[in-house]
């Protein structure tokens, strides 16, 4: 097993800039994930990590090894891509020990790797089908297992769940991360779900342009995005903006967005203040709005603000609700008793101890 870590990494394709500056430091054991928008270099990073790209500068280490200049197959790695690439005249016992073969491994320790894999992924049974007969679910397994086979000190996955429908995405993604907690190895997983990226990561690193955003926590990230593009990527549905104006009125510091305004709590009255008459964005997420008629306790009621409903989504738990008020529209996550219909007007209440403030030039965090 062994750590990862990217130091002053720069990869070029032509003229094109595609990994700028990247700095990560990946501990032996972690489970990190890359994920951003299509284009914004995480699979470029994971190829460039396992050998299938050249970086144009700087240095990758496994373990404390460089291994810019190392083949691919002496960097003792395994990865798990998109499509299965499974060899179709091969049974899944075949596949998983093609690998082993060529090693020149014992053929008693591939028969023991292969099964003990093969049980712990729950595929032991078919082991002597072809690929053809499996389904998508049982592939992807069987990728993994060709992985687990070969003990790497790195696993590199990138995208594996693309392929399968929503509910085996589901199963899959939490039988990637009980063999993550089982084998205790480096995970670095690809993605551009967020929905994956916060249920299986220990850390999160946030990509655009090449540019990593922010490196932390599901959590912290959720909480205390650093910019509007973490903030809008992270938390499902999106967070809303508004762009407005941080005023003082009566006493009081209010952001102004021109169709409504709401006070800024006591809390955060003070890294406010530095924004008086300054253009600001309010970032809310749908789930700190709430149905006035259903607010939870502990949410302050005044930023309190009448609003037309457009559409509602039922989901069961919750009703998602897309809303206007004047020029803005957005989304919030309401609780299931609420009576908002299409068509009609409605009152809610922002949760303003939960919102977020953004410098309008730089979009950078203010609160």
């Amino acid at each position: 097993m062994a750590g990862v870590r990217y130091e002053h990494v720069d990869k070029y394709f032509g003229d094109v800039h595609v990994l700028k500056d990247i700095n990560i430091d990946i501990p032996d054991g972690e489970f990190l994930v890359l994920v951003g928008p299509s284009g914004c270099g995480k699979s470029t990073a994971l190829r460039c990590l396992a050998g299938l790209e050249e970086i144009t500068s700087g240095n990758i280490y496994i373990g404390e090894r460089i291994v810019n200049d190392v083949p691919p197959k002496d960097r003792d790695i395994a990865m798990v891509f998109q499509s299965y690439a499974l060899y179709p005249h091969m049974s899944v016992y075949d596949n998983m020990a093609f690998g082993l073969k060529l090693r020149k491994v014992p053929k008693q320790e591939i028969d023991r790797r292969v099964k003990e894999a093969a049980e712990m992924l729950a595929i032991g049974h078919l082991l002597d089908r072809k690929p053809k007969q499996l389904s998508g679910g049982q592939r992807q397994r069987v990728a993994l297992g060709r992985a687990i086979v070969r003990d790497p000190a790195v696993f590199l996955m990138d995208e594996p769940l693309s392929n399968l429908d929503a509910k085996l995405r589901v199963q899959t993604r939490a039988e990637i991360s009980k063999l993550h907690q089982r084998l205790k190895t480096t995970f670095i997983y690809v993605t551009h779900d967020q929905t994956e990226a916060m249920t299986m990561g220990t850390r999160i690193a946030v990509m655009r342009d090449g540019v990593l955003q922010q490196l932390d926590t599901p959590q912290n990230l959720y909480d205390h995005p650093i910019n509007t593009f973490v903030a809008g990527f992270i938390g499902s549905p999106a967070m809303n903006f508004f762009n407005g104006k941080v005023e003082r009125t009566d006493g009081r510091l209010v952001v102004d967005t021109g169709d409504f305004a709401v006070m800024v709590p006591a809390a955060k009255t003070e890294a406010a203040s530095a924004e008086i008459g300054r253009r600001v964005i309010l970032g809310v997420r749908p789930e700190d709005i709430h149905d006035a008629h259903y607010v939870p306790r502990g949410v302050e009621e005044s930023a309190k603000i009448p609003v037309q409903v457009n559409v509602t989504e039922p989901m069961g738990s919750e009703v998602f609700a897309y809303i206007q008020k004047g020029a803005h529209e957005f989304v919030a996550r309401l609780d299931p008793r609420t009576s908002a219909r299409p068509g009609q007007t409605m009152e809610v209440v922002l949760d303003m101890d939960k919102a977020h403030l953004f410098d309008a030039e730089t979009e950078r965090a203010l609160f």
